[in-house]
């Protein structure tokens, strides 16, 4: 090709398939953050969620087993909606304890335990893979993801059951907790995780649900905890704060409001020219 075309190629009109092209280069300089929700989900007397309109929003998504929530069917509509919108899949396992949700720590034996970890998580892989995709990440729900921050052995052992099932699964959990420390140990890639809508009694210990504000559900409050994430540091429940370095932002879907909550945290992110993606 003579100069004269070189040049001619470089001022002509710009056409659709290369008009984002300074835009893609801008972006891979971008700070990228993924942005997840749990969902699947549907309490007693709830018809239906508002997973659909979320997903649009959200780069990743962790759906429920079934055994604190969900069903086969809404487990494959969830699935369904989030390829429909590019969202990553991760299943979200428990304990076997739909009365409760799933957000009260049980005594159960380990083996049986382990086992019902398996089937949950193996049941969803299966499913995603059906549909033609690939499971990305597993994060537990509730009591669970919550024991493992406090108990070594469940940890190691959760850590141990998902790389046996896909040692390319990631596990999505509290930044800067043991379960990091496991994944690294065993060679299984960690997701450091933040909470926008959870108010944090450490830097390691969300506060207990227990309490009314352990939740955080004015726009306001939660768009501050998203930039301190940005800044790495959290505001503590007594005031004081610590550092923290999250990979993914999580809004629960039952949080009230999360809807509009779930677009203001998406365009507040883009306002601060943060690229809103899963951890590849």
């Amino acid at each position: 090709m003579g100069n004269e075309k070189i040049i001619g190629y470089l001022f002509a009109p710009v056409n659709a398939s290369i008009r984002h092209f300074p835009a893609i280069l801008f972006q891979k300089n971008m700070r990228q953050i993924d942005l997840n929700c749990d969902m699947g989900e549907l309490k007693a007397g709830q018809i239906c969620n508002f997973d659909a309109a979320i997903m649009p929003f959200i780069s990743s998504c962790n759906i429920a087993c079934g055994f604190h929530s969900g069903s086969p069917e809404l487990i494959a509509k969830t699935i369904q909606t989030a390829i429909t919108h590019h969202v990553k899949i991760g299943a979200h396992p428990s304990y076997n304890d739909r009365p409760n949700f799933g957000r009260i720590s049980l005594q159960v034996k380990r083996s049986k335990l382990l086992a019902e970890l398996r089937y949950q998580i193996s049941a969803v892989k299966g499913m995603v893979e059906s549909f033609g995709e690939r499971l990305h990440h597993v994060k537990a729900h509730g009591a669970l993801y919550n024991d493992m921050v406090k108990d070594q052995k469940l940890a190691n052992d959760f850590v141990c059951l998902v790389k046996s099932i896909d040692p390319n699964l990631r596990i999505l959990t509290l930044a800067h907790s043991q379960v990091v420390d496991y994944c690294l140990e065993h060679g299984i890639s960690a997701i450091h995780e933040g909470f926008a809508d959870r108010a944090y009694q450490a830097k390691v210990q969300l506060r207990s649900r227990k309490f009314e504000d352990a939740l955080i559900h004015t726009s306001d409050k939660v768009l501050s905890q998203v930039q301190g994430f940005l800044e790495g540091k959290i505001r503590l429940y007594d005031g004081s704060s610590s550092s923290i370095q999250v990979d993914s932002i999580c809004l629960h879907s039952d949080t009230k409001g999360a809807v509009e909550l779930s677009k203001k945290i998406h365009n507040y992110l883009k306002s601060k020219h943060v690229c809103i993606s899963a951890p590849a």
